[in-house]
């Protein structure tokens, strides 16, 4: 027999952004009733999110501080005509530990698994089970709305976590290495060392396209595995158990209209994470702006409806104003260079001064960063940067 299920704000979604919000309203507001709706059987899927050290406010880390599972105090890039190290605490956060931890902080009657989602409101969420959730506010965070909105490029990505026979003798992350073959737009590999016989590998291409052109299971040979092992091999790492693996692709923003694309979710629906258009432009990364958000739902003195949209929209429209200088620089990258040569814009930035590497992927590039990303000779052909800049 169907139910009505009343409580203070119902969060519809339980990747990061909904898991996030779960977890700091439970700490900093533990009398309110709220509910975690998740179509999946676990919170956050099968996901690892990194950041720089830099990209958390010292006032936010408390969201993100139970969630590490590994750390380094650097990181390395490799580019074709240079490697380079930097003195930047990188992190990594396993969708395990933020499963764990929001199981561990919700009551059993707060968390909704395996709830498929017939329709949500402002105040409202109809259940397939036919049970409706009512709240004096409903937050969206289900992932992304209609991205036909934006103009897109795609960072695409297959990784494989390795236990491997032996140690692999790796000592810090390697973020970018581009020294490998140039395939479907700007390829590279990322490496995480998580213990002395645990790697993480993962080829990534920023492309034109999401499809990672993968056979099907029991079909011909998977090329982007042939390549990750292919690099596996080259790095001198021997074989090992393959225990576990991801694929994903993240929206790279090159322009559009973020209003149509908030509305495409529903107008006055309060929303978060990817629904909120809330990512990084050129990375895709979502997690600094879902502890940006949760931080602020936290503080809200307003959890209805309307003071949730009002304060939601209002961040996410900020937010993306201000970020039209990624989204240029996205349109260089995409629309400037040839595929095959679009590492050469990352191998350019990646020249310049730490402390500016680390405020772009923050977000929060200054004026002078902007102009010292522009300086000295482009790494494209200027009649295709003007071309792309208009």
């Amino acid at each position: 027999m169907a139910s009505t299920i009343r409580c203070d704000l119902a969060i519809v979604g339980g990747g990061l952004a909904g898991g996030l919000i779960a977890l700091a309203l439970k700490k900093k507001r533990p009398d309110l009733d709220v509910r975690l709706i998740e179509a999946g059987p676990n919170i956050g899927g099968n996901h690892l999110w990194s950041f720089f050290a830099s990209d958390i406010a010292d006032a936010d880390r408390w969201i993100v501080a139970p969630l590490v599972c590994h750390g380094w105090n650097a990181y390395d890039i490799k580019f074709p005509a240079y490697n380079r190290s930097f003195d930047t605490a990188y992190y990594s956060i396993e969708s395990t530990r933020l499963d764990a931890l929001v199981r561990a902080a919700l009551p059993p009657q707060a968390l909704l698994l395996g709830e498929r989602v017939l329709g949500v409101s402002p105040r409202a969420v109809v259940l397939g089970s036919g049970d409706r959730i009512e709240a004096a506010g409903v937050i969206d965070a289900r992932g992304a709305a209609d991205l036909s909105q934006l103009e897109l490029g795609w960072q695409k990505f297959v990784g494989r976590d390795y236990q491997l026979a032996e140690p692999h003798g790796v000592e810090r992350p390697i973020v970018m290495d581009a020294t490998v073959p140039q395939i479907d737009g700007y390829r590279f590999v990322y490496v995480l060392p998580f213990s002395q016989t645990r790697l993480f590998i993962e080829d990534t291409y920023y492309s034109d396209t999401p499809d990672l052109y993968r056979p099907a299971p029991g079909g011909n040979a998977d090329p982007i595995v042939e390549r990750i092992e292919a690099y596996r091999a080259a790095g001198g790492w021997t074989a090992g158990q393959v225990v576990r693996e991801e694929q994903g692709a993240l929206p790279v923003a090159l322009g559009g209209d973020f209003e149509g694309y908030w509305k495409s979710g529903g107008a006055r629906l309060p929303k978060a994470g990817m629904r909120a258009g809330l990512f990084h432009p050129t990375t895709g990364y979502s997690l600094p702006d879902a502890v940006r958000t949760a931080s602020l739902i936290a503080r809200a003195s307003d959890l209805s409806a309307d003071g949730l949209h009002d304060l939601l929209h209002g961040f996410a429209s900020t937010t993306w104003a201000k970020r039209g200088f990624y989204r240029l620089l996205d349109r260089m990258l995409y629309r400037a260079a040839e595929p095959q040569e679009r590492y050469r814009v990352l191998q350019h930035f990646y020249r310049l001064n730490p402390a500016l590497v680390g405020r772009f992927y923050a977000g929060q590039t200054t004026m002078f960063d902007q102009a010292r990303i522009l300086m000295g000779k482009p790494p494209v052909k200027l009649s295709a940067a003007a071309k792309a800049l208009r």
